[in-house]
């Protein structure tokens, strides 16, 4: 299956301006009241629990008000603890659902089994930026690309004046400084995220597993996106990878990108995602909906910006409790509502496109 461009341009045109009018947090309160959604069959759990990705926190606490508004008395208790974090407590028992940056593993996948007694879903439900943040004293359009960031990413690439960033940054400023690499010290798909780019866009240059942990070999490690932020933001001559939302908050200059098509270094921004979002493939059977963002990493499309996660709600497809999965079917139905579709403006996230909304709503109907 492909996003069709016109679904996607339509979520873009609704979302507006989108990142550069974004922020947020984890503890985002999301502010205002939401709307009620129709078309969601409330009932079951009255509060379900659930932890993990830290990239989707700010959408789900949108999600959530809608929630709230919609299905009286019902809620959700989201803790932002990092992908890894979620799915051990999902397979533990201890959540009615995880958020993670990226699907089950095969590793990861009998655990799940066990813990749902049936078919565990990978339903990817936000689309978001990855920002390559930096903090160099009178920097602030910086251009890089894939083979340039593989090596700077596994220590290869040393200083902010090394000849590949010259290179692409004629007639800039760049000191001789060591670069200070930051990264996610828990486990994390944004983590697995931006090294599956890292190791596509450079044909491989990188040379290093993608896992949810950073095997760069370089750098400092911090505990989640905003240890990360909060790192970036107070050590000069640093670089790291983190959800836009965050980058933004912080004020953090972040690097146009040029993608596998050469040309042009691209902004990022939600709209210069969309482009690339065309020819992403569904590689998941049945109800199953994981993705292959291969084509995003290696996107030629000029002004695409090629650096982007889609964060999944692991569910099961049969709850033993089926208080549980009433609730958490209701939950899911409001999240693609498109009163909580539209709270996503506020985090800097991609509404999801309307043609692979139909397959989403397919897919949560069918949990029980």
């Amino acid at each position: 299956m492909r996003f069709q461009r016109r679904a996607a341009a339509i979520g873009l045109i609704a979302a507006g301006a989108l990142l550069f009018s974004a922020c947020g947090s984890d503890n985002n309160s999301g502010g205002g009241s939401a709307p009620q959604a129709a078309g969601v069959t409330c009932g079951g759990k009255q509060a379900l629990k659930a932890s993990g990705s830290t990239a989707q926190a700010n959408a789900i606490t949108g999600f959530v008000n809608t929630f709230e508004q919609t299905c009286n008395g019902q809620t959700v208790n989201y803790t932002a603890s990092g992908s890894g974090a979620g799915v051990n407590d999902f397979t533990g028992g201890q959540t009615d659902f995880a958020g993670s940056d990226s699907a089950l593993t095969a590793a990861q996948t009998p655990a799940a089994q066990q813990r749902c007694a049936s078919t565990p879903l990978n339903l990817p439900m936000v689309f978001g930026p990855i920002a390559v943040a930096y903090n160099v004293a009178g920097v602030t359009d910086l251009a890089l690309d894939g083979p340039t960031l593989a090596k700077v990413f596994n220590g290869t690439v040393k200083t902010w004046n090394d000849p590949a960033i010259v290179a692409l940054n004629p007639g800039k400023n760049l000191p001789a400084a060591p670069i200070v690499v930051n990264f996610r010290s828990d486990n994390s798909g944004t983590t697995q995220n931006f090294q599956n780019y890292l190791n596509a866009a450079s044909n491989n240059a990188y040379g290093k597993p993608a896992a949810q942990t950073f095997n760069g070999g370089v750098g400092a490690g911090a505990k989640g996106s905003q240890g990360v932020t909060d790192a970036t933001k107070s050590t000069p001559n640093s670089i790291a990878y983190i959800e836009a939302s965050f980058a933004q908050k912080a004020q953090l200059p972040t690097a146009s990108i040029i993608n596998a098509g050469g040309g042009q270094p691209v902004p990022l921004s939600t709209d210069n995602l969309g482009k690339a979002i065309d020819a992403v493939k569904v590689t998941g059977q049945g109800n199953d909906l994981t993705l292959d963002l291969t084509s995003i990493y290696k996107t030629t499309t000029p002004g695409a910006y090629p650096i982007s996660l889609a964060t999944y709600e692991i569910v099961c497809t049969k709850y033993a409790d089926p208080q549980t999965g009433t609730a958490v079917k209701a939950f899911l139905q409001t999240a693609l509502s498109p009163q909580a579709q539209g709270t996503l403006t506020q985090g800097g996230y991609v509404p999801i496109p309307d043609a692979f909304k139909q397959r989403l709503s397919t897919s949560v109907n069918a949990i029980s």
